[in-house]
């Protein structure tokens, strides 16, 4: 049975997918990478991973490794992907793609000419709550899709180096992959407004003033336009990554508050019937047997064990052993995972724009040609 060698580089949040890969019928996790050795050490013993780098240049040249995937702080990502791609590497990368266009653009081109495969590991295209919609969507039980819309709300006080102030569109891949993935569809250009102040103390890091920023998206040949905000500081909201989608026969809602039920509306109903509670499916039967457990139980499910993005992310709806088997699958099958590297940057720079719209009062900003397909 053919499988792929990967690298693991960064083993914070990323150690959640070491089980998944060492499960997985066709994968082979040949190697890890942190930069502290004792770290390093303490995870390659708890799992019988014999390579171990704290050097991400030295890890790339190794001949033995297929793929990488990166799980490293948002300001390495674009880099870090570019090495990779110039090394010979396919890769998966955590969200987001990276944190400017160049960098965007740079990946994409690397994937065209090397014929190499790049996929952003965007938890919420994979969590089980998108993947009911988009099998209602696919059976046609939505009808024809109106409107979608989507948030990301979170309190990054406490969050490491890079966080404080950060401009909440430049990480807005949750909301953003969602509204676009649920059709498989383009954004063509984008209009963000800002919204309160920050701190003082937090505006200096990027010069960014905005608590809330929201972004109307327009869809790339269609009639379809999607609203996303994000909040990272200084607003008084529970963890919340929703997706709502509006269609002509039925909607679904997100809860307002964490832990709840979804809600289907049911058009042609009575008005007291018009809505109702429903649990998501888990969907894990999507997957190879070996990998199906990790949908609700993974590294950080247990009190003593803990990650931020676990505590306030909820998991990510059970979504890591999808992304791992789509990325995995994508490289045997010689197919495009979703998202690809045009795809991801058009995600990606749905949010950079989002921002750089905000701080020109709106102004409408069209997604470069890179971004789009033809």
């Amino acid at each position: 049975m053919e499988k792929i060698k990967i690298a693991l580089v960064g083993l914070g949040f990323g150690a959640e997918f070491i089980p998944i890969y060492l499960k997985h019928p066709n994968a082979e996790l040949v190697a890890i990478c942190q930069r502290s050795q004792t770290s390093l050490d303490k995870i390659g013993d708890a799992h019988g991973i014999a390579k171990r780098y704290t050097s991400y240049d030295a890890l790339l040249q190794d001949p033995e490794i297929d793929a990488v995937h990166i799980n490293t702080p948002i300001p390495d990502h674009g880099q870090q992907s570019i090495k990779a791609l110039k090394a010979g590497k396919h890769v998966a990368c955590t969200v987001p793609m990276a944190t400017t266009m160049e960098e965007c653009e740079e990946i994409v081109r690397l994937t065209q000419e090397t014929g190499l495969t790049y996929m952003m590991m965007e938890t919420v295209l994979y969590a089980r709550e998108f993947l009911f919609m988009k099998d209602l969507y696919e059976k046609g039980e939505l009808g024809k899709i109106q409107f979608l819309k989507a948030s990301h709300q979170q309190d990054m006080d406490g969050w490491p180096n890079y966080w404080p102030g950060l401009p909440p569109m430049h990480y807005a891949t949750h909301c953003v992959g969602p509204v676009l993935g649920l059709t498989r569809s383009e954004a063509e250009y984008v209009s963000c407004f800002g919204s309160g102040t920050i701190r003082e103390e937090l505006i200096a890091h990027y010069n960014s003033p905005f608590a809330v920023e929201t972004t109307h998206i327009k869809f790339k040949d269609s009639d379809l336009s999607a609203q996303v905000h994000r909040s990272l500081f200084d607003v008084a909201r529970q963890y919340r990554e929703s997706i709502e989608v509006y269609g002509s026969k039925k909607s679904v809602e997100w809860p307002l508050i964490e832990g709840n039920s979804l809600v289907v509306h049911t058009a042609k109903k009575p008005e007291p019937e018009i809505p109702e509670e429903v649990e998501s499916p888990d969907f894990a039967h999507l997957l190879p047997e070996e990998i199906q457990r990790f949908t609700t139980h993974g590294v950080y499910d247990s009190d003593d064990n803990q990650h931020l993005s676990f505590t306030q992310g909820a998991g990510h709806g059970g979504s890591h052993p999808h992304l791992v088997h789509e990325f995995i699958n994508a490289l045997l099958q010689k197919t495009d995972p979703y998202p690809n590297a045009q795809q991801s940057a058009n995600i990606t720079c749905v949010g950079i724009l989002a921002h750089e719209s905000a701080l020109q009062g709106g102004k409408l900003m069209r997604l470069p040609d890179f971004t789009l397909s033809i």
